[in-house]
């Protein structure tokens, strides 16, 4: 099937999860006998965990008691933490957030929440000022700064992030003692993704649409591929995508691309997500390029503005939930 000739149609319903899902996530919770009942925004893991000892990238770490008071110094933990339940003291706002402020789709989930930031630079001052017991974040962020973290509090670092955010979720679920609700918010959310990929293959008599990404930021327009965050949503839910932007390869998540360029993001969908205020991207540039305009995407009306803090910073469940959503709309798959 060539990209040109595809087509998406009809609608359908998309199981009663996913729409609970659109609707918002709430927050997971345990309850029964030993674990903590402090207060609504405490971790409500099972007391009788911990101590546990963690092998982390940068080696063993030990929390010795449920942590109340984390501090969280990347999205994908931000996204983690509410995710469980949990409402962190302090965390950073995206560096990527041109008005500032925590992600708006977390909105109901932060209020009160100390900002520490910023990312690339957190206010050690004010993180201590909190009195946490975890600290969550990556080594790609913060290597530099982490003996000082680690002076403060049990400090629990994954090696990086986007790609790998599955297995990050299962470090900091252990972390935070709620390693099976971490996984059963995973296995809940792929078992939407792939009940969405059947919908829209069942709406177009067994033919999934190829799908790209592309990111208009300060500097060069990036083409986002397979192992990226917004990539392992994607074939979660069973989209194919053009040869040209399947990689295996964990430094290599984006291609970075001229208004020249932009066939590569040829596809039968093509979501665009965009940093910074337009005028100071290629965003213009691209759209009026004749080569932009020649594509089959753009000729079919099947190209779809989505938000950057989900497709792209959110990097866990709750961001990659609202991606399913955008992608049912787009598709015409609704409730």
């Amino acid at each position: 099937m060539s990209i040109r000739g595809f087509r998406l149609r009809g609608s359908g319903r998309v199981v009663a999860a996913l729409v609970a899902a659109t609707i918002g996530i709430t927050g997971l919770t345990a309850c029964g006998k030993g674990t903590a009942t402090t207060d609504s925004g405490s971790n409500p893991a099972d007391a009788a965990a911990f101590p546990r000892t963690l092998d982390t990238v940068m080696g063993q770490v030990t929390i010795p008691k449920v942590p109340q008071r984390i501090v969280v110094l990347d999205t994908a933990e931000l996204d983690t933490v509410t995710l469980l339940g949990i409402t962190p003291v302090g965390a950073v706002v995206p560096h990527t957030k041109t008005l500032g402020g925590f992600p708006d789709y977390l909105k109901d989930k932060t209020e009160g929440v100390t900002d520490v930031g910023p990312l690339l630079e957190p206010n050690l001052e004010r993180i201590a000022s909190l009195r946490p017991d975890l600290i969550l974040s990556s080594k790609v962020r913060h290597e530099k700064i982490y003996d000082k973290l680690s002076g403060i509090a049990p400090t629990v670092f994954t090696e990086t992030t986007g790609g790998p955010w599955k297995a990050n979720l299962a470090v900091h679920g252990k972390a935070l003692g709620l390693d099976q609700q971490a996984a059963d918010a995973l296995r809940a959310y792929e078992d939407r993704a792939r009940a969405l990929g059947e919908q829209i293959k069942a709406a177009n008599n067994g033919t999934l649409p190829t799908a790209s990404v592309i990111r208009f930021l300060a500097g060069p327009t990036r083409l986002y591929l397979s192992n990226s965050f917004s990539g392992v949503v994607l074939g979660d839910i069973g989209l194919p995508r053009p040869a040209s932007q399947i990689s295996t390869d964990p430094k290599k998540i984006m291609l970075e691309i001229s208004p020249e360029q932009i066939d590569k993001a040829d596809a039968n969908l093509v979501f665009v997500a965009t940093i910074d205020d337009p005028s100071k991207t290629q965003k213009t540039a691209v759209t009026t390029n004749p080569v932009w305009l020649d594509l089959p995407a753009v000729k079919g009306g099947k190209v779809f503005e989505v938000p950057d803090e989900t497709w792209m910073s959110g990097i866990g469940v709750q961001a990659a939930d609202r991606m399913l959503a955008d992608v049912a709309k787009a598709t015409g798959v609704r409730s």
